[in-house]
């Protein structure tokens, strides 16, 4: 097996479909298909079934896994030990983040990046999955939580208190909440992934029972637009809010849980100069708003 034959072998165990692998990979659905028939060919087994639900590892598949991923983290360590020492800040930086962060922060950020090394190019995915960053899916990530992985470089660049939000329109319409009636003849914007962890909604660890649920997202950048357009009320980090221009309601109250951003960085590429002038510039610009 050669390293590209085993790319495209993973891909399909991760993502089992031609489309879906062919897109991780950046080719064509063709060229995916093409390949694993002619690794399948050189093997003399068959990896996958081709079965409604996708492709599906066969025997000899199983068996082959554990080698292909083991050739992974060689060839991942490899790529990884030679970029550490790289001092030339040019080339190609893969960043991941929501998309209200990359919006607000993380793109006034680049541009100041761009002024200064004109040879990155920033590769900015917005996104709430856990992309790996062992296998360079990322090299710098800004998540809403801290990852558990010992392996990783992880650094709290930010903590926002979450405050409650509204549009002038929505209080001039609904008037102001209040804390103790559970919100009685109020409409909610929830964050979508907030609410199937509940039994019912909070605002502020306030219990909202007594409220309607007119919009749930599961963006937090749309929570934002929609309580600007006066759907609704609804959390979310303070600085995020101001920038807005929203009415701030409760401003005595603070949720328990502050709002934190965490940087990430695999240890071998935070020694690369393009990818540890990009999370200096990417850290510094969030960690300026909370100053």
């Amino acid at each position: 097996m050669n390293w590209d034959d085993t790319r495209i072998f993973l891909a399909l165990t991760r993502t089992p479909s031609l489309r879906a692998a062919a897109r991780s990979l950046g080719i064509d659905q063709a060229t995916v298909g093409r390949r694993l028939a002619a690794l399948e060919t050189q093997l003399g087994a068959k990896l996958f079934l081709r079965a409604s639900q996708g492709y599906l590892l066969t025997a000899a598949g199983e068996a082959a896994l554990d080698a292909a991923q083991r050739m992974e983290h060689a060839a991942m360590e490899l790529r990884s030990r030679i970029e550490g020492h790289d001092e030339t800040p040019g080339g190609l930086v893969r960043v991941t983040s929501t998309d209200s962060i990359a919006t607000e922060f993380l793109l006034p950020a680049i541009e100041r990046l761009q002024q200064r090394w004109p040879q990155i190019r920033v590769d900015l995915e917005v996104s709430t999955q856990m992309l790996s960053l062992g296998r360079r899916q990322s090299d710098i990530a800004f998540r809403n939580q801290r990852p558990d992985s010992p392996e990783l470089v992880v650094r709290r660049v930010v903590a926002w208190p979450v405050g409650l939000f509204a549009s002038a329109a929505y209080v001039q319409r609904f008037g102001t909440p209040v804390p103790d009636d559970g919100l009685r003849g109020h409409h909610l914007v929830a964050y979508a992934p907030h609410l199937a962890q509940k039994s019912f909604a909070t605002l502020l660890d306030v219990p909202a029972r007594q409220a309607r649920i007119a919009l749930a997202a599961n963006s937090s950048l749309l929570v934002r637009k929609a309580v600007a357009a006066g759907i609704g009320i609804g959390e979310m980090p303070v600085p995020l809010g101001e920038r807005e221009g929203l009415l701030r309601l409760w401003p005595q109250q603070r949720r328990s849980k502050d709002y934190e951003v965490w940087q990430v960085l695999h240890p071998d590429l935070q020694r690369t100069a393009r990818v540890r002038v990009t999370a200096e510039f990417l850290g510094a610009a969030l960690a300026a708003s909370s100053a």
